[in-house]
């Protein structure tokens, strides 16, 4: 990893910060973006904070890959969880052209697996943040869902966009890593409330690891997916959650 440059979106806590601490280790730089602690400060649910991010980026020259990793939250859920994330990773994708080996990974949640408001999931396609953010907005079951709805619509953003001229005619793999319950500051609500941590262990099983995972356990299988030797993974959406998606779904893709 020495002389690779890695954007690392989240960097101040959970998995954001498990990544970039494995990456330095291994003897990358790291650009870290944050709400506050981090090389880059920005904030991703505003169009002015995803700006902010590209041109404090850009700034600093070439890099070689965009871990858009910064999400969760109870609020300002669909800005951030696909709004943001897009943003960063389109943003900055010109910034990977001189980059040999130049990667991206997105981290979605097996929250994606809920059912999701087509409305909603056709207004984040089409790109129209006013309408997909007025509609959660309008309605307390959307509201309360809106996390799920935003990562499942990143997973069929990064399906669409991963094959075409801009990223795999480009050279660079596209992928989305989406983790169970993983024991991070975004999931104290769920870990600190018995009730709770009961409903979504039930509802979720992970029958392989245990109920939480742990931050590193995703943060070395991004830094696979980004690194130089992932050279035929792209438009991939993998589940590291214990089997919670093989246990919920079953064969259902395979049938």
């Amino acid at each position: 990893m020495t002389g690779r440059t890695y954007v690392v979106t989240g960097s101040a806590s959970g998995i954001g910060a498990a990544t970039a601490a494995i990456l330095r280790k291994q003897g990358a730089t790291v650009i870290g973006c944050d709400l506050d602690d981090a090389e880059v400060v920005a904030d991703l649910s505003t169009p002015a904070g995803r700006r902010s991010l590209v041109e404090q980026v850009a700034a600093r020259g070439q890099i070689d890959a965009v871990l858009a990793i910064a999400g969760g939250g109870r609020t300002g859920l669909m800005e951030t969880n696909f709004f943001g994330t897009v943003a960063t990773l389109e943003g900055l994708r010109p910034l990977l052209a001189g980059s040999p080996a130049p990667r991206a990974v997105a981290v979605s949640s097996t929250a994606a697996l809920e059912r999701a408001d087509e409305r909603v999931l056709r207004a984040c396609a089409d790109g129209d943040e006013a309408t997909a953010t007025a509609l959660v907005a309008a309605d307390p079951a959307l509201r309360d869902t809106a996390y799920g709805i935003a990562k499942r619509a990143l997973n069929a953003w990064v399906r669409r966009a991963a094959p075409t001229p801009e990223w795999a005619g480009a050279g660079i793999p596209l992928n989305a890593v989406a983790p169970g319950v993983v024991d991070t500051p975004a999931a104290a609500w769920i870990l600190d409330d018995d009730a709770v941590r009961a409903a979504v262990e039930a509802a979720a099983p992970q029958p392989l690891g245990g109920f939480p995972g742990r931050p590193e356990w995703i943060a070395h299988l991004i830094d696979w997916l980004a690194g130089p030797d992932n050279h035929f993974v792209t438009g991939q959406v993998i589940f590291a959650d214990g089997g919670a998606e093989a246990a919920l779904l079953g064969d259902r893709h395979w049938q």
